[in-house]
């Protein structure tokens, strides 16, 4: 069981890293601009995610690690933020490359705006309680931004997260304590809402929402400046 939390980051990533070579999708020709983008997406992860650590607000349980931590951290959660926004683009690549049409094309902007000011709202009520309000508080700005600047990826992005949501619930479930003895990852019930879809706290699926947009929208913008130059 100590191959636990590898085994899940060798899962998401395999097939998706497989198939990036379909030639419709053609993904890798997205890695010298998707890779920059994790590492500074990663940057902020990994430095929120030591200083939670330190302070109790979730903790990681050794049963399931092979036992190597760095800064505080297990080495699969390092991986996690490479292979997770990996697999989650490749998701998003793979509906812009096969669908004609944009679902949400005229949906995206009214929906993410009411997401907004209910994160905001949430963040603010409680805003004692870290994971949370931080979370909350830091995705709403960022949904904010990119829907009053009109960013052309939004929608598409929104609808890779909806489908994300599939390996999401599986993923996360696991980590979180479902069809497993124990948790691989624990939460101090001080710090969220206490409020879990499943065996998940819903603060993660706005943490997934957080990490995945920011890696989309510096890939976009690694795109744009190349084809600017």
């Amino acid at each position: 069981m100590n191959y636990l939390y590898l085994s899940l980051n060798i899962l998401t990533i395999f097939f998706p890293l497989i198939l990036s070579f379909d030639r419709k999708v053609a993904f890798y020709r997205e890695w010298k601009y998707l890779f920059p983008a994790i590492l500074i997406m990663g940057v902020f992860f990994i430095g929120k995610d030591v200083v939670f650590t330190a302070y109790d607000i979730w903790a990681f349980n050794d049963d399931y690690l092979i036992g190597q931590r760095l800064l505080g951290l297990p080495i699969e959660e390092w991986m996690f933020f490479v292979v997770v926004p990996y697999a989650c683009v490749f998701i998003y690549a793979c509906l812009i490359a096969y669908l004609k049409t944009d679902p949400l094309k005229h949906l995206h902007r009214p929906f993410l705006l009411v997401v907004s000011g209910v994160l905001i709202v949430v963040s603010v009520i409680y805003y004692d309680r870290m994971y949370t309000s931080i979370v909350f508080f830091i995705t709403a700005i960022l949904l904010i931004i990119n829907v009053l600047t009109r960013q052309p990826w939004l929608s598409m992005f929104l609808l890779s997260y909806f489908v994300a949501w599939i390996p999401f619930l599986l993923i996360n479930g696991i980590l979180t304590g479902s069809f497993i003895e124990n948790q691989v990852v624990s939460y101090n019930p001080a710090h969220n809402l206490n409020f879990r879809i499943f065996t998940i706290p819903i603060e993660d699926s706005v943490y997934n929402l957080l990490m995945l947009m920011m890696t989309v929208q510096l890939m976009e913008w690694f795109k744009k400046r190349a084809k600017a130059n």
